[in-house]
């Protein structure tokens, strides 16, 4: 089957559109704050959508459905064009002057990595602030599942770009018509986003602070307004425990918390990939709270138990806010290092590895044991009291794998790039898990513009490909993939 290069332009074009609708918010606090930058903005909106609109007005002609290869190529150029178009905002109004940089920072942004160059940010303008912010809020749910919301109105189906952009294990849909589903998960993602500003709002923070930090927190991305991060409000503990605990709810598998806001909470209790996450945040925070009261840091640690649970939850969930330095001793540098591979939660806007693969993994390999003694048993991997299949099994040791050998390779090319041995591994691991603190020059308390340009771009890339969780990049790489079938 050939590639519809109509409909997957057509469908970039869509993409650009709505990026660039949503880039013209940034011009409200821009107005408002008189900042200087809002014609720039204004020009950066209008290229957007009008580029956008031009692809789809060139293409709409075209056969509405989608096939498989299609959605995946839609998917992976979809990232990859929001991310150029998203770096104009920084470019027109000189906020980032260096091309590498400002594609940095966007990626960064759509993949809710969090990783930032910028050495002062509280000199940006307000604008720029809210759109850097916005590109997280739009990457956080995935503007593709957005963008499949409205497809009724346009006559495209869209369940091949729904698993092109979850190709994981625990997704649930919540309806039968995918349009529905992804409805349902936008009003939990906005709920949840317009309750965390009035939260924040009403312990203290500003309303264009709480605005940027929602956004931040609930699609688990982590750029803050402010050089200090969250420790900038570390005498107010108000904001932090709100922060915390919409950190926790979106590394949630958002099915969840639909079935619990519909009043099936033993849904959520009862599942094993919740149960996990649960029991590795306390278990985590209570090992460094230990080990932070038996090897008191200099400074940063005033709090032990309610630091050690934010910066549990900042890394697992790839969040990235920080309120202390995570690396101060040898042991919580290696806590630190092991959480850049968990994940959240299938299903939630977490980036990393996700939970439930480590789940499948340690209960195959518990029944590996048993097997052995008993190798006529059948004995089957359970998961919620469904047996999980061979072909998901093998999926997800597949994908395990690959993780692990990407990071690698990622690691050894920074290292030729000229980075030093905890720098490169901890970027590598960062970027992939799309986590954003890192190791060495990258630590929770630096940032990444002391690397390279070609560093920038690779973990750029890097980004992207945790971000689309590995495989769907990679099919598009495949040569089997551009033949005629």
């Amino acid at each position: 089957m050939r590639l519809n290069h109509k409909i997957i332009l057509s469908f970039l074009g869509l993409l650009l559109m709505l990026s660039g609708l949503l880039m013209a918010l940034s011009i409200i606090p821009s107005v408002y704050f008189k900042d200087g930058v809002t014609l720039q903005l204004v020009i950066a909106s209008v290229a957007t959508f009008c580029s956008g609109g031009l692809l789809y007005l060139l293409n709409r002609g075209s056969s509405r459905n989608i096939g498989k290869r299609d959605g995946y190529l839609i998917v992976t150029l979809g990232w990859m064009v929001m991310s150029i178009f998203g770096s104009l905002p920084f470019l027109l109004t000189g906020s980032i002057s260096h091309v590498p940089d400002a594609i940095f920072e966007s990626i960064s942004g759509f993949t809710t990595t969090g990783a930032s160059i910028l050495n002062d940010i509280e000199s940006m303008p307000e604008g720029v602030l809210l759109w850097r912010s916005t590109t997280h809020w739009i990457g956080g749910m995935g503007i593709i599942v957005l963008t499949i919301a409205i497809l009724p109105l346009l006559g495209i189906g869209g369940m091949q770009l729904y698993s092109a952009e979850a190709p994981g294990i625990g997704g649930e849909k919540l309806h039968p018509r995918i349009t529905q589903t992804a409805k349902r998960l936008w009003l939990i993602y906005v709920g949840m986003t317009i309750a965390e500003t009035f939260a924040l709002r009403l312990a203290g923070m500003t309303t264009f602070d709480a605005v940027n930090h929602a956004f931040a927190t609930v699609s688990t991305g982590g750029f803050s307004t402010k050089n200090l991060s969250i420790a900038y409000w570390n005498d107010n503990h108000a904001i932090q425990w709100i922060i915390i605990v919409f950190m926790f709810l979106a590394g949630i598998n958002f099915s969840l918390i639909y079935y619990f806001l519909r009043g099936s909470w033993k849904k959520m209790i009862g599942d094993a990939e919740f149960k996990f996450y649960a029991l590795i945040v306390v278990i985590m925070t209570l090992v460094i709270t230990g080990n932070v009261l038996a090897h008191p840091p200099a400074e940063g640690w005033d709090y032990p138990l309610r630091d050690a649970l934010f910066q549990v939850l900042g890394t697992i969930t790839t969040t990235g806010f920080v309120t202390a330095d995570l690396t101060v001793h040898p042991m919580l540098i290696t806590l630190f290092f092991m959480m850049l591979f968990l994940g959240g939660s299938a299903g939630s806007t977490s980036g990393g590895m996700k939970l439930i693969r480590h789940l499948v993994i340690l209960k195959n390999s518990a029944l590996e044991f048993r097997r052995l003694m008993h190798p006529n048993a059948v004995l089957p991997v359970r998961i919620n009291q469904s047996s999980v299949s061979s072909k998901i099994l093998f999926n997800t040791m597949a994908f395990m794998i690959v993780y692990f050998t990407i990071f690698i390779l990622g690691a050894v090319v920074m290292s030729i790039s000229g980075e030093d041995f905890l720098t490169s591994i901890g970027s590598s691991a960062s970027a992939i898990g799309n986590v954003g603190p890192g190791l060495g020059k990258v630590c929770p308390t630096c940032n990444y513009a002391g690397l390279t340009s070609f560093s920038k771009l690779f973990l750029s890339l890097l980004m992207l490909v945790g971000r689309l969780e590995i495989f769907t990049v990679i099919i598009v790489l495949t040569p089997s993939f551009w033949r005629r079938t």
